[in-house]
């Protein structure tokens, strides 16, 4: 699975804290926070999709979208390509 970026990473935070949540229900999420439009979330969540960071119901005529990720392993995966990119993987190096 990608590591997300740092937007993808705000909409997981979302349907983490949520749980499974409609386009419209992280919108009014993030939109508080950020400002970030509908038609962005939109179009992130459906790229998240098709990355396989979300899983999408579509038996609803609004789809319904979950983290397909736990909270946990997704933290310690953008952790370890911190430490990778800089340090070679070793945090004795930092």
């Amino acid at each position: 699975m990608p590591l997300p970026t740092a937007a993808e990473i705000a909409i997981l935070n979302v349907l983490w804290e949520r749980g499974p949540s409609t386009v419209r229900d992280v919108h009014e999420q993030l939109s508080a926070r950020t400002g970030t439009g509908y038609t962005t979330v939109l179009k992130l969540l459906q790229i998240m999709h098709e990355k396989g960071l979300v899983t999408r119901d579509e038996s609803d005529r609004a789809h319904v979208y979950a983290a397909a990720a736990p909270q946990q392993g997704t933290r310690q995966a953008r952790i370890g390509a911190l430490l990778e990119r800089p340090f070679g993987g070793s945090a004795h190096r930092c």
